[in-house]
């Protein structure tokens, strides 16, 4: 066996052992992992039951005008749950990196002989199968308990899109995670991030309605084709370039350039952190 192919399987094993610890942490808290499927649903019941409570015999009909579909609680739950993972992703990796200053595990992770990419790697792939199961739970629940059906449309194909869109997400929690990295704070910087996310997403409206520049801002954001990608593959609601596969293959330019410019970014912060700061000053 060559040292190359050492090097990936001890890197992999990192992953997956970084993983594994993640996955056990959070088994402990079972509470906390029902409150994460059940968050999308009360966050996309507001706005459900507002529309229901103003929008006369007929509150699908204004939706449809606008967004091409009627079933404007399914457009929004999908949002939400969407939008969970999203989220998810990053508090996880913002948190990560910011519990391992404060308990002074930073340093010694310096010390391993392996990147710290790796580790966030292994923290990317516990959140990414928590956030999948949760949304996933979210979703048909909401389903049930607002009475709309949750099998319409292609599931597989809206599946896609969610697992496609993943690894450009992490590429730019990658980003988030070097300004975490700079101005050493979590939650006061994922609190704005949000709010910023939310709406370039279009959780609860088609982010076509935007002035050309904010749109043109919002097709930027890879969770943007990724909401959009599977509220079509289930409602219909229409792709950005008419097909789906166009969209689907927009979501693969970025599943291999957002990684990339989100480790050059983070490696670059990182060096920048240990050469002119230290990395005992967290």
């Amino acid at each position: 066996m060559s040292a190359s192919e050492i090097t990936l399987s001890s890197n992999l094993g990192v992953v997956l052992a970084s993983m594994r610890m993640r996955l056990i942490t959070i088994s402990r808290y079972k509470g906390q992992l029902l409150l994460d499927s059940f968050i999308p649903i009360v966050f996309a019941a507001m706005p459900i039951l507002l529309g229901r409570a103003s929008g006369g015999d007929d509150p699908g009909a204004a939706f449809e005008a606008n967004t091409g579909t009627a079933n404007y609680i399914a457009f929004m739950l999908i949002g939400s749950s969407v939008f969970s993972v999203v989220s998810n992703a990053f508090w996880h990796i913002a948190n990560w990196l910011r519990w391992e200053m404060q308990t002074g595990t930073l340093e010694a992770l310096y010390l391993a002989p392996t990147e710290r990419v790796w580790v966030a790697g292994g923290t990317a792939l516990y959140s990414m199968l928590r956030s999948i199961i949760s949304a996933l739970t979210a979703y048909f629940i909401g389903s049930f308990i607002l009475g709309v059906n949750p099998l319409e449309g292609d599931l597989l194909l809206a599946m896609a899109f969610l697992l496609v869109g993943m690894l450009p997400l992490y590429g730019v929690t990658l980003l988030f995670g070097a300004v975490v990295l700079k101005v050493k704070e979590a939650s006061a910087l994922i609190n704005v991030m949000q709010w910023l996310v939310s709406f370039l997403m279009g959780i609860f409206y088609p982010v076509t309605i935007f002035p050309p520049l904010m749109r043109a801002i919002a097709l930027l954001f890879p969770p943007t084709w990724m909401t959009n990608g599977v509220r079509s593959a289930l409602l219909g609601v229409g792709y950005f370039f008419g097909h789906w596969y166009l969209d689907l293959a927009m979501l693969w330019v970025f599943m291999f350039i957002a990684p990339l410019i989100g480790y050059r970014v983070f490696k670059k912060v990182e060096n920048g952190v240990q050469r002119n700061e230290g990395i005992g000053q967290f």
